[in-house]
C-alpha cells in the first residue's frame, strides 16, 4: 500500500506541496490544481512540475481533471470532457502518471442509469487505452453513485481492463451507505485501483471531518480488509477543514500507523 495524498487538499503552491509530501513521508502526489486557482490539469506549468517532482523523485500516481461529475444527462457537457480527455492522457504520458480520476456520470439531477453511464465512460475508456493510460472512476456523496455497491456495478458495466474503481468509504458514508458492505463488492470484482482516506461522522450540525480512524468510517477494518486481499495500491490522504496543513500533519502520521497496523499479523 502506498501513502499519497491530493496536494491541493493542503495547498495548490508547487514548493510547498513538494515540501509536506517530504516532511510527511508520504511516496507519492495526486494533482488537481497546481499554481493558481484556474490551473487544474492538464492546464498547469509543465517544465516546472516535471523538473520539481524529478528533483524531488515523487511519482505523479494519478490526476484528476474534475472530468464527468455531471450528469450522464448533460450530453453536451460529457461529450466536451471526451474531446479534454486526449489532452488529458497527452499530459499524463508526458509525465510518465498512468492514472486518471473521473467521476461516475451520476449528477444528483437524473436517477443513476449504469446501463447508460457505462456506455459513455466506455468511450471514454477506449480514449485512454489508446494513449495508454487507466480510468479510475471515483464514487461521490454528493450523487447517485455513492456507494461501492454502484461503484463495483458500474466498473463491471463498462467492462474495460484499464478502468477500474477509486473508492472513498467515507463519501459512502456521508451519503448514508456501509463502507464495509462497499469495499466488498469492489473486492469482490477485483477492479479497485486506489483508495482516498478521510474520515468523519455525522452531527446535529452535519457532517464533521475527523483524522482517520477517529470517526465513523470504521478504517482499521477497511485497512485489514485491503491488506488480507493484497491491496498494493494508492491510499490518498483527502484533507479536509480548518487549518489543512496542520491536519494534513495529524492525518499522515495517523495513515502510517494504520498501514503499519494492517500488515501486522491478526
Amino acid at each position: 500500500m502506498l501513502p499519497v495524498w491530493i496536494t491541493d487538499s493542503v495547498t495548490p503552491d508547487l514548493s510547498r506541496a513538494v515540501h509536506y509530501t517530504l516532511l510527511w513521508g508520504l511516496e507519492g502526489v495526486v494533482l488537481r490544481t497546481v499554481g493558481g486557482s484556474g490551473n487544474r490539469v492538464p492546464f498547469v506549468n509543465e517544465q516546472q512540475l516535471r523538473a520539481r517532482l524529478a528533483d524531488a523523485e515523487l511519482p505523479i500516481v494519478a490526476v484528476d481533471p474534475g472530468l464527468f461529475e455531471g450528469s450522464v444527462d448533460n450530453k453536451a457537457v460529457w461529450l466536451n470532457d471526451l474531446m479534454i480527455l486526449s489532452d488529458v492522457a497527452n499530459f499524463c504520458n508526458r509525465l510518465g502518471c498512468e492514472t486518471i480520476i473521473t467521476g461516475a456520470l451520476a449528477g444528483t439531477e437524473n436517477e443513476f442509469d449504469v446501463a447508460t453511464t457505462a456506455n459513455v465512460l466506455s468511450q471514454a475508456a477506449r480514449i485512454a487505452h489508446r494513449a495508454g493510460t487507466a480510468l479510475a472512476l471515483r464514487n461521490d456523496a454528493s450523487t447517485g453513485c455513492a456507494s461501492g455497491e454502484r461503484l463495483a456495478d458500474l466498473v463491471a458495466a463498462v467492462g474495460h481492463a484499464n478502468v477500474s474503481a477509486a473508492w472513498s468509504p467515507a463519501d459512502a458514508m456521508q451519503a448514508g451507505n456501509d463502507p464495509a458492505v462497499g469495499l466488498e463488492a469492489l473486492l469482490d470484482r477485483g477492479r479497485l485501483a486506489m483508495v482516498f482516506v478521510r474520515d468523519g461522522e455525522t452531527e446535529a450540525s452535519g457532517w464533521v471531518d475527523r483524522t482517520p480512524g477517529q470517526g465513523g468510517v470504521g478504517w482499521e477494518g477497511q485497512f485489514r480488509k485491503l491488506a488480507d486481499a493484497g491491496f498494493t495500491g494508492p491510499l490518498c490522504l483527502d484533507v479536509r477543514g480548518d487549518s489543512p496543513a496542520k491536519r494534513g500533519l495529524a492525518q499522515a502520521s495517523a495513515l502510517h500507523e494504520q498501514i503499519k497496523a494492517a500488515r501486522a499479523p491478526a
